[in-house]
């Protein structure tokens, strides 16, 4: 059985960031909201409780019976994790009076196990406007800084650790440490959860579990479904069907270049031209989840079609990764939505097909590492994600075949740019974006009224958060005179210099 170590979300924006640390340790971790917390089996070796945007004075912050794990197996509460114990257990919990977010050090540490290999004058990153006045009975201060007495405590005669800044982020220079201490001294994991481990455990589930029934599962030319596409191939064999759909919103020749791609993995692909089935559907469609309802609902209505085609097919396999799952579910419930997941549901129950997803717990680079192993081409693992929608949430306003050809020759000079200067694997996602505008310019003695194309780049570990790529200002300049000179109904580029957050990688 699996050794890992849960995750209690009570809404902290960090929570995904444990889970990638403790992975980063080679530990399996999973996230739950506090309201969807399973009972801890024999496989659980821990539980860490993360921080939040609430206070625990607030009736209405989140709470959880700790008795379903207080005592039965180490714990280590942080920041809003802490707090909460200590409140609970008799403690006094109130605003403080000092600022309390930013970087701090540790002025007192007492010798235990949490802080085994870490020094004084540590590096911490604080984040939280209540702090722990009092302890209760029962309970040790282990750290202290500055201005925050209680910055960790134990709980006597238990495996309960707790400290009131975050151990997760990068600011925190020793939390690494910190995290490998409590799993490995005080949990006793054993760090062995690697991509090859990864791969054995999940093609022998997979051989359990599909037997000699027959999957489908729908190709897009992007890592996460063909890192699954080969994981089903090595359980299942010729069992394995694969779809791939051209919906005319591909990237310039990407539907003839990944079909050849996938025969030369030896993976057994039907190739579908429909283009026309979902540019007819789109057509004056102008709002961005409409376009994607749309593309879904065609999606399927062709997939459904030549899935039919196969005879006794009962498992619908999907690429899902970790942050499709984690942005469905919160600590309130289903989550705001921000945008319509391709790959999580939609499927017509005339199907009748069951699902499976090898992938949905891992992390985008956690899957490219599995890739790796698995020894598929780095040109499919390195390729930047692409939307399930495709150009037509790179089209803002309504999508013409003549609008898809020119952002395709846009996009095609900006990616071809990027890898001739080395700059490709430096970025995690690009695109140029079709914007509803014209701008007036000159070309030779000629008034131009054309469009204008905006490019995106931007650098991430796995999409949950992204900055802008700094890319040099003679390279941005050289893709815009090529696409100006080459692309025709072009006069101007832009470079969108955005976030995430506030803003989203994609324009729609």
């Amino acid at each position: 059985m699996e050794e890992k170590i849960l995750i209690l979300d009570f809404g902290s924006q960090y929570t995904q960031l444990i889970a990638r640390r403790l992975r980063e340790l080679q530990v399996y971790s999973e996230i739950y909201p506090f309201n969807h917390f399973p009972d801890p089996d024999a496989s659980v070796k821990g539980v860490i409780l993360s921080g939040s945007p609430f206070s625990v004075n607030d009736p209405d912050s989140p709470r959880i019976d700790l008795g379903k794990f207080r005592k039965k197996l180490p714990v280590l509460g942080v920041c809003y994790g802490a707090q909460l114990m200590a409140h609970e257990g008799g403690g006094k919990v109130q605003a403080s009076n000092t600022r309390e977010y930013g970087r701090a050090n540790l002025n007192s540490i007492k010798g235990d196990v949490l802080f085994k290999n870490i020094k004084l004058g540590t590096q911490v990153w604080m984040s939280h406007g209540d702090t722990i006045k009092e302890v209760p009975a029962g309970f040790e201060i282990i750290a202290g800084t500055e201005s925050v007495a209680c910055a960790a405590y134990k709980i006597k005669d238990e495996l309960t650790y707790a400290i009131q800044f975050h151990p997760e982020v990068t600011h925190s220079t020793d939390g690494k440490t910190l995290l490998h201490n409590f799993i490995t001294d005080i949990c006793g994991c054993s760090q062995s959860w690697t991509p090859s481990h990864f791969i054995d455990t999940t093609v022998a589930e997979l051989k359990q579990k599909l037997g000699n029934d027959k999957v489908v599962i729908g190709l897009s030319g992007g890592v996460d479904s063909s890192v699954a596409a080969i994981l089903l191939k090595q359980a299942i064999a010729s069992n394995l069907y694969c779809i791939f759909i051209d919906n005319g919103l591909l990237r310039k020749d990407e539907y003839e270049r990944v079909l050849h791609g996938y025969q030369n993995m030896g993976l057994n692909v039907i190739g579908v031209d429909a283009k026309q089935q979902f540019l007819s559907q789109l057509k004056g469609v102008t709002d961005p989840e409409q376009k994607r309802k749309a593309i879904g609902r065609v999606f399927i209505e062709v997939f459904d079609q030549e899935a039919h085609k196969i005879q006794d097919v009962s498992w619908l396999a999907q690429g899902t990764i970790y942050p499709d799952v984690i942005e469905s579910v919160s600590v309130k419930g289903p989550s705001a939505t921000i945008k319509s997941h391709h790959n999580v549901g939609g499927l017509p129950e005339t199907m009748k097909l069951k699902i499976v997803e090898p992938l949905r717990m891992l992390f985008k680079d956690e899957v490219r590492a599995v890739g790796t192993a698995l020894g598929i081409d780095p040109l499919i693992l390195k390729r930047h994600p692409f939307p399930g929608p495709g150009l037509a949430i790179r089209i803002l306003g309504d999508i013409t075949e003549e609008k898809v050809r020119i952002l395709q020759e846009a996009d095609a000079i900006f990616i071809d740019e990027l890898k001739a200067h080395n700059l490709y694997d430096q970025v995690w996602q690009a695109g140029a974006v079709f914007l509803p505008v014209q701008s007036v310019g000159v070309m030779g003695d000629e008034r131009t009224y054309q469009h204008v194309i905006c490019l995106r780049a931007v650098t991430s570990v796995d999409g949950m958060t992204a900055d802008w790529c700094h890319l040099p200002y003679e390279f941005l300049g050289l893709v815009s005179n090529k696409i100006i000179n080459h692309v025709k109904g072009i006069n101007r580029v832009v470079y969108d210099i955005s976030s995430k957050p506030p803003a989203t990688i994609e324009w729609e």
